[in-house]
Parts: structure tokens; C-alpha cells; sequence
């Protein structure tokens, strides 16, 4: 009789090598916690003040560069380990089928994540904590870049938080269910710079997109709602339905 296989350690289970992850960390956390630092000492001093056009531009396009930076050094933590893109996507369409199917259940999944975000903004609304006032983009070059942000998120966030971080926090903890709120956590955490309300609220998204990954096993029509999450949050809703 051959004897039961010896468990596989810690380092040998996870998908990328434990000082990786924390450069991920590292890299969401850090700046989003001096941002916040900063705003805070402005709103105090009253110096805050809306930016400029140009300032905007220039934004949304370090914005995107580091979307897709982030998730390449994701990729790389995998690829060391003789992993592959698919480890943390879970697979690409074949079909248009396929492509209709995760369409289908994006559209309803959104219309959960807005009734969330609905819900969890009451909750946080009697918070008294200050939130950094958003600023709209305006005209055709920054609508065009930020449509192209909120899918470059859509892609890049939903890879490094639910293909990435998930499968490393299930890999380490041994539980789906505590790598859906770890995630979603420090999703939250790495929007900081956007005021504490806002950290909860997107956290509780976070851990949203979270469980349907785990029940999808791939990211395909997280992807599809993230960036339309995104496009219609930051732009369309203001620009059709006169949001205030």
C-alpha cells in the first residue's frame, strides 16, 4: 500500500512566492494611505481645489499605465512559479456563446452590485468622516480616457484582486470564503485615498466581485460589470441621467 502524500507546505501552495504578494500590497496600500494623509491636510487647510484640465489628462493616463503594470507584475509572481495567464483568469471565450453567457450574467450581477453600493452608502452616510469630492470628466478627450481607465480596471483590478490576491489568500488560508473577504478588504483599503466612507463601501463590492469569482471560476463577466461598473459610476450616469 502506498503511503498518503506528505501536505503540500505554505511557500509550495501559493500561487506566486510570499514576498511578491507583499509588493503587491505594498504598491495598492502605500500610496493610497499618503494620498489620504495629504487630502486630509489640505481639507484642513482649505487648500483643496478642483484640477485642472491638464492635470486631469495627465491622471488618467498614469492611471492606466499603472492598471497595467500592476497586473503584468502580477502575472510575473505566477509566471515564476511555472503558472500560467489562465491560472488567474480562469480561461478565455471560444465561443459567442460563451461571450452572451457571461454578458447575462453580468447585467444582473451590476444590478446587485448597484443595489450594494445603494444600500451601504445609506449605511455610511451618518459616518461623520470626510470623502474626497469627485471630479467629473469633462469633454471628449477625458470621457474617451476614462472609459478607457474603468476598463483597464475592469481587466487589470479584477486579474490582480480576484485572479491574483483570491487564489493566493485561499492558497495560504485554506478557504474561499476567508480569500473573498481578504480581498475584498484590501480592495477597499487600496481606494483609500478616496475618503473611509468610500473604503467601505467598496470593500463590501470587493467581496461582491469576490463571490462571483469563486462561483464563475474565472473573471470573464467580473471584468464585463467592473468596467461598466466603473463607466457608468465615473461618467455615463451624469451624462444620461442628469445624476447629482
Amino acid at each position: 500500500m502506498d503511503a498518503p502524500a506528505a501536505p503540500l507546505s505554505l511557500e509550495r501552495r501559493l500561487l506566486a512566492p510570499w514576498w511578491h504578494t507583499l509588493t503587491i500590497l505594498l504598491v495598492y496600500l502605500a500610496p493610497s494611505i499618503i494620498a489620504l494623509s495629504r487630502h486630509g491636510a489640505a481639507a484642513q487647510s482649505g487648500a483643496a481645489s478642483a484640477p485642472t484640465h491638464s492635470l486631469m489628462i495627465r491622471s488618467y493616463l498614469i492611471s492606466i499605465a499603472l492598471e497595467w503594470v500592476i497586473a503584468y507584475w502580477a502575472w510575473i509572481g505566477v509566471h515564476w512559479r511555472g503558472g500560467t495567464l489562465r491560472d488567474l483568469t480562469g480561461g478565455r471565450w471560444t465561443s459567442w456563446l460563451g461571450v452572451a453567457t457571461d454578458v447575462a450574467i453580468a447585467l444582473p450581477f451590476w444590478v446587485v452590485w448597484e443595489f450594494t453600493a445603494w444600500l451601504v452608502h445609506r449605511i455610511v452616510d451618518r459616518m461623520q468622516t470626510p470623502t474626497t469630492p469627485y471630479q467629473l470628466p469633462i469633454g471628449v478627450l477625458e470621457v474617451s480616457l476614462w472609459i478607457l481607465l474603468s476598463i483597464s480596471a475592469g481587466v487589470c483590478e479584477e486579474l490582480v484582486f480576484r485572479g491574483y490576491l483570491q487564489n493566493q489568500f485561499r492558497a495560504a488560508t485554506r478557504s474561499m470564503a476567508a480569500a473573498v473577504i481578504l480581498q475584498g478588504l484590501i480592495f477597499g483599503l487600496a481606494h483609500t485615498y478616496q475618503g473611509w466612507k468610500q473604503v467601505i463601501v467598496i470593500a463590501a463590492l470587493g467581496i461582491l466581485y469576490g463571490v462571483l469569482a469563486a462561483w464563475r471560476r474565472n473573471l470573464r463577466a467580473n471584468m464585463i460589470a467592473h468596467a461598466w461598473s466603473d463607466i457608468y459610476e465615473g461618467w455615463a450616469s451624469f451624462a444620461f441621467f442628469g445624476r447629482v
